[in-house]
């Protein structure tokens, strides 16, 4: 096998492995009666959801050695400093929080194994043509989408999916603080992220139109 065949069959297990975990313990969520739309509004659900997503796509280019262009750049960049952020305010965080019905395993992968592989797959296959940092802009919409959303939904519902996005837990003054920490985290991750896929190399180079793969 191929190296660029090997990257497009892990890229696809580590997708296909993340909705399974993601789908199993929306099973468990529902056998507990929970909220359908709450298990839904967990930046860890969604953040896996979409790095999914992406990995799956980025799968079958890569198999068929395609690259797309800025936007869909741009978008997987967002998805890697999702998932960074996952991992860094899990362990900063949450890591002593109780969670509830989450099983451990999947607890272990979406918070521990999928931030890291996310992660290094964009150090080792980074775009081909550099992202310029005026597009930070863009790549912060989708964290301050969900802040606002939270704090939205929590104040009709009074349901809050992390303890510090609830005004309960110290005044809406430690929220923002929260929020503007994970804002400012998101553009630093943004920001270095961007500035190392265009330092380095990909390891498969797309193939040329023409070319047999």
């Amino acid at each position: 096998m191929t190296t660029r065949r090997l990257l497009a069959a892990l890229r696809f297990l580590f997708g296909a492995f993340t909705l399974v975990a993601v789908g199993i313990q929306f099973g468990v969520h529902l056998s507990h009666g929970f909220n359908v739309l709450n298990f839904f509004s967990y930046f860890t659900n969604l953040s896996n959801i979409l790095a999914a997503a992406v990995l799956l796509t980025e799968s079958v280019l890569t198999w068929r050695g395609k690259e797309l262009g800025p936007a869909w750049q741009v978008l997987r960049c967002v998805s890697v400093v999702c998932m960074a952020l996952v991992g860094i305010v899990f362990t900063a965080l949450l890591r002593e929080v109780d969670l509830g019905a989450l099983l451990p395993w999947i607890n272990t992968w979406l918070h521990y194994i999928m931030p890291i592989a996310v992660v290094a797959d964009w150090l080792i296959q980074p775009p081909r043509r550099p992202i310029p940092l005026t597009r930070l802009g863009v790549a912060v919409l989708f964290p301050l989408a969900y802040l606002a959303y939270s704090l939205i939904r929590g104040a009709a519902t009074d349901w809050y999916a992390y303890p510090f996005l609830n005004p309960g837990n110290g005044g809406y003054g430690a929220v923002l603080l929260s929020c503007v920490g994970i804002a400012v985290a998101f553009l630093i991750a943004s920001a270095v992220l961007i500035l190392l896929g265009n330092k380095l190399s990909p390891l498969v180079r797309p193939v040329p139109s023409g070319q047999s793969n």
